[in-house]
């Protein structure tokens, strides 16, 4: 604080509060895109904009940068992986809302850059949380359909992609350690448990390795992982 500050009797206030998450919501089911747009304003988001077809999902996300998109697979236009596909590089996370469980529907979703796949049956409460956990960076399924997702990224870790005697840019021992944790699956809260650190200790370490490694989510981290053999148990 400057002396002048001092002089007329200012003090620092501190870090000021978080600001609100934010999201665009698209459905092309008005129903049911306001009841989530309200139910994420009322646990406290800012929607930026809401979308009822897959050219203006990815528009409007472009146009507002949001946090998180929680997207509609079956939306007209453009379906929920060319929207995914669509939005690039954009630092944007997406978590898919979808009446559809099928696999070829999260495979699609998932590798075309989705953080997250909730099935509409869940409740406000787990929408809400899974919407959160995706702005972490989190990867969110519904229950069953993270061991699918795990499972193809084994499948494609075995094809040809990189060089696998490249080595994986400097990382701490302790990133390490959290990076083959978060290639199992595990979750944030599992992972501090097994490591015996904070949750926030570990958010941390993910967003240091993500940085270092240029990658955008978790999925691409557990990708990359999965690829470099960090998933399978050391003796």
């Amino acid at each position: 604080m400057s002396e002048q500050a001092k002089q007329h009797g200012q003090h620092d206030a501190g870090p000021g509060p978080t600001p609100p998450l934010t999201v665009v919501v698209a459905d092309d089911h008005p129903l049911w895109r306001d009841a989530v747009a309200r139910d994420l304003a009322e646990a406290g988001m800012t929607v930026l904009a809401t979308a009822d077809d897959g050219p203006s999902a990815v528009n409007r996300t472009k146009a507002t940068r949001p946090q998180v998109l929680v997207l509609d697979l079956n939306l007209p236009g453009l379906r929920g992986h060319e929207v995914c596909a669509a939005l690039g590089s954009l630092q944007t996370r997406v978590l898919v809302l979808s009446a559809s469980g099928e696999q070829q529907d999260v495979l699609e979703a998932v590798k075309a850059g989705a953080t997250g796949y909730l099935v509409k049956s869940a409740s406000r409460e787990q929408i809400v949380a899974a919407v959160e956990a995706t702005a972490r960076g989190e990867a969110v399924f519904t229950p069953g359909l993270a061991g699918l997702v795990l499972g193809e990224f084994r499948k494609m870790s075995t094809q040809p992609q990189t060089d696998p005697s490249r080595p994986i840019p400097e990382l701490t021992e302790r990133e390490t350690e959290v990076l083959k944790l978060v290639a199992t699956g595990m979750s944030y809260k599992e992972i501090a448990a097994e490591l015996f650190i904070s949750h926030r200790t570990v958010q941390n370490h993910v967003q240091n390795t993500l940085g270092k490694l240029q990658l955008h989510n978790r999925i691409a981290l557990v990708r990359f992982a999965i690829a470099k053999g960090l998933d399978t148990p050391t003796a």
